[in-house]
């Protein structure tokens, strides 16, 4: 069973410069979305962050404070194994209580409109919670 505190914090030693180079060399999707977010979604709570280490694994866009995943698949993820990887790694992401949504890069290419809507209906689902410091 995998470590539910298991984060960011608690990474394998060669993650943080592997997910630094993976900023730095993004795919045409991935470039697409971040800059879609970053623009163009607007919802409270959606302080995304790229290319984030949870536990094992490098997630292309995460939202910790409503804990949301967002992934961009390209064509590799249609094989077997990458399928069944996939499904490991998001049984990993669920069990640390992250919801994982998975869009291909066709879908951010072609229909961004309707990714963004799907993501910003996740964050407004579970919403950030803000704490008043000052009861």
């Amino acid at each position: 069973m995998p470590n539910k505190t298991a984060d960011r914090t608690n990474m394998l030693p060669h993650q943080a410069a592997f997910a630094k180079k993976m900023r730095l060399n993004m795919t045409e999707p991935e470039r697409r979305l971040w800059k879609a977010l970053r623009w163009r979604l607007p919802v409270e709570g959606s302080h995304f962050r790229r290319q984030v280490s949870l536990g094992p694994y490098i997630v292309d866009f995460c939202v910790h404070g409503v804990k949301l995943i967002i992934e961009v698949d390209g064509e590799q993820h249609g094989a077997d194994k990458a399928r069944a990887r996939d499904v490991t790694r998001t049984e990993f992401l669920l069990s640390m209580g992250y919801r994982v949504l998975r869009f291909s890069n066709h879908d951010v290419m072609t229909a961004i409109d309707v990714v963004l809507d799907t993501i910003a209906a996740a964050i407004e689902l579970n919403p950030v919670t803000k704490l008043d410091p000052h009861p």
